[in-house]
């Protein structure tokens, strides 16, 4: 049974690797068991992948690349299609999108913002998830997050901003040594010069005005100079295009980048938190 609904959970794009993958191991008149030692896999694994039983993972890919590739790229440019299958359901319309922006302006206000994530932190926040995920799923989730830190040196520079709400900074997630670790890495990033920095400190709303109560929102300018909004919550989520909507939750978005401390002040502070947890 758990087969059966293996491969029938197996996207379009990991079905094509693995038939390409098999085509290819029985042309250059390998085994599964040859494929994989010159992988360093199993022959089972490679059975299992051929088979959908097990979808083709990441790392596969980069040794079929390697071993049956050739220099084609014909299993390169698959990774990035198998990755986003493997993204979560309501994430998957954004992802390109995200990849392509000229510019973002994000605000996060619960977690570190996924293109800012550690690897440890981001495997820690996604195994802690309910429902729980099996470790193949955090896995892949992870893989796949990290794999959008390509927008931060793509030659045609992404010109990136990111609030973060100082609970954020202070929120424990998984442990110190992951917390210290993320902490350091937001500051490496606030000190590239296509990202600007800013923590909404927990004293913003001390002067009666406070917008930053409405959840995270990702602003996007694509290639073509539009401008969209993405918004995410408990699993679902919303790409909004309407102009008058987008101009709304920019003018929310400048309230609350008018509030937040300056980067200098916020990379300070974010140093001082890093600081305090070695």
């Amino acid at each position: 049974m758990a087969r059966a609904e293996n491969k029938e959970s197996v996207g379009p794009a990991a079905r094509m690797a693995a038939a390409v993958a098999k085509r290819m191991r029985i042309k250059r008149g390998l085994t599964q068991d040859q494929l994989g030692a010159q992988m360093g896999f199993t022959g089972a694994a490679i059975s299992a992948m051929e088979r959908l039983i097990h979808p083709v993972s990441d790392d596969m890919l980069v040794q079929l690349e390697r071993v049956l590739g050739g220099g084609t790229g014909v299993f390169e440019e698959m990774r990035e299609l198998v990755r986003l299958e493997k993204l979560p359901e309501q994430f998957r319309g954004y992802a390109p999108i995200e990849q392509k922006a000229v510019a973002l302006w994000l605000y996060a206000n619960h977690v570190v913002h996924g293109l800012f994530q550690t690897e440890a932190y981001a495997r820690a926040l996604i195994a802690g998830g309910h429902p729980e995920p099996t470790a193949e799923r955090v896995e892949e989730l992870v893989v796949a997050r990290m794999a959008r830190k390509a927008l931060f040196d793509r030659k045609v520079v992404c010109e990136i901003e990111l609030i973060l709400d100082e609970s954020v900074l202070r929120r424990p997630i998984g442990s110190e040594e992951i917390m210290c670790e993320q902490l350091e890495y937001l500051a490496e990033c606030a000190r590239r010069r296509n990202v600007n920095l800013q923590v909404l400190a927990l004293d913003a709303g001390l002067g009666g005005e406070y917008v930053g109560d409405h959840g995270m929102m990702n602003v996007v300018e694509t290639p073509d100079h539009d401008r969209l909004v993405y918004l995410e919550i408990q699993d679902e989520s919303l790409l909004i295009t309407d102009r008058a909507k987008v101009s709304r939750y920019m003018q929310r978005y400048a309230k609350i980048r008018a509030l937040a401390l300056d980067p200098r002040k916020s990379l300070g502070l974010i140093e001082r938190l890093a600081g305090a947890q070695r």
